[in-house]
């Protein structure tokens, strides 16, 4: 599941005007193919082309939600696509190069803020209106899931170089994938690298890897099941977390084996933006055989009616079955293109 900047606020706003807490519930959540060769030239580096086709957008088992249907049939163009999502790295050398400031190191404006909440919500404290971001911090005890403001906290100074908070740094975690980037910063990276973010139908397609209906970017094989896929959640979600895949948060990308296209990290690790707006009832707006669909013209999620979000993809090292099953590659969630999470980042792509 994925909260976003403004709903946070709104909760920590009710909580204090309410004198209790707002619980809010929002859905979120083999061998490889042979037969694929992944290609890369020197004028994209780091990238693999991906060769375009059709397919059958949307859910694939029993755990896909009404978003995800009806299952239709689109088409994509041949695209170049990053193989793992952008690291920290990466990020800094986009803002030595240009001294860009991430959303979450400005303070936010609450004018602008509040087009995006329901009429009337009152403004959060001023302690609240300052340069934050959205930090996990789990509970030392199992909890209701419904209420998500149980184990994500609104934190001063967290920030791309501040993953966790004050205290945090990148070192050692240069080829970690970057994090508490909002859509903005994202497009912003993309436009400085000549690049831009990937559309919902061409993230799908790239998970899948050339892979018929299947459920996860390796197949059929239940996450539980064989050797490990990925980075996600091991254990009871969301205290205790037994790191049978060596990680607590976020993985070193290319960690765990690629997909049939040779993309790394299309399930776990971090969500990742996508281009397209979201909307929660797009799929049976979308004729059937639509070339290289780019999303709804505007924003549309019922759990929050007056926010404009974004699609993100590909599931988090927060994922577990029990919670939320975003490794599977129909699987849609959204946020606010201002938000900022500790396990949320981005990939690029590139036309041919």
């Amino acid at each position: 599941m994925i909260c976003s900047k403004r709903l946070l606020i709104i909760i920590v706003v009710l909580a204090s005007c309410q004198g209790r807490q707002q619980k809010a519930s929002i859905s979120c959540e083999s061998n490889l193919p042979s037969r694929f060769s992944v290609k890369e030239d020197k004028k994209h580096p780091g990238m693999v082309w991906i060769e375009g086709g059709a397919y059958r957008m949307g859910g694939d088992n029993t755990q896909a939600q009404p978003d995800e249907y009806p299952k239709h049939s689109v088409s994509v163009n041949g695209f170049w696509m990053d193989k793992t999502e952008v690291t920290n790295a990466q990020f800094a050398l986009f803002v030595k190069a240009t001294g860009y400031v991430t959303t979450a190191e400005r303070k936010p404006d609450w004018e602008q803020l509040k087009k995006d909440l329901p009429p009337g919500t009152p403004r959060p404290d001023e302690s609240l209106l300052v340069p934050a971001s959205l930090v996990f911090a789990p509970p030392s005890h199992p909890v209701a899931l419904d209420d998500y403001s149980q184990w994500w906290a609104w934190k001063q100074g967290a920030s791309w170089k501040h993953p966790h908070g004050p205290g945090s740094d990148l070192k050692g975690k240069e080829s970690y994938p970057v994090v508490q980037v909002s859509w903005e910063d994202a497009i912003a990276y993309c436009k400085w690298a000549g690049k831009r973010l990937p559309t919902e139908a061409e993230w799908e397609y790239a998970a899948r890897g050339g892979l018929k209906d299947s459920v996860y970017p390796w197949g059929n094989e239940e996450v539980q099941h064989g050797r490990h896929k990925g980075n996600f959640w091991d254990g009871h979600f969301p205290d205790k977390n037994t790191e049978s895949d060596q990680f607590y948060y976020t993985a070193p990308v290319a960690s765990y084996f690629p997909n049939g296209y040779g993309l790394y990290d299309m399930a776990g690790n971090v969500w990742e933006w996508c281009a397209d707006y979201y909307d929660y009832g797009y799929y049976k707006q979308v004729p059937e055989g639509t070339k290289d669909p780019k999303g709804p013209a505007k924003s549309y999620d019922p759990d929050e009616p007056f926010a404009k979000k974004r699609v993100i993809r590909g599931g988090s090292f927060l994922c577990n079955e029990s919670y939320c099953t975003g490794y599977r590659v129909s699987r849609r969630m959204k946020t606010t293109e201002d938000s900022g999470l500790e396990h949320l980042g981005f990939r690029c792509v590139s036309d041919k």
